[in-house]
């Protein structure tokens, strides 16, 4: 298993991974439609927007927590 003190990055890995995954398969299937070589184009933009998106998830997910607890007034250390 991985440390706890990793988790940050865990995090950040699969749902940079899960996203990428999704919002590719959604632009490429918008912009192509169902081709025959749909799964070629998808696994393309795939493999461009992982690596974008993995250090995005990870710069942006303390900004999205902050906002978060703004918004639901959650009290800091309260967790």
């Amino acid at each position: 298993m991985i440390a706890r003190k990793y988790e940050a990055i865990v995090f950040a890995f699969f749902m940079a991974l899960l996203m990428s995954c999704l919002m590719s398969l959604i632009v490429s299937i918008l912009n192509v439609g169902f081709v025959d070589n749909l799964l070629s184009i998808w696994m393309k933009a795939w493999a461009g927007a992982f690596p974008v998106a993995f250090p995005a998830v990870f710069l942006v997910a303390p900004i999205v927590r902050n906002l978060t607890e703004r918004v639901l007034d959650i009290e800091r250390g309260a967790r």
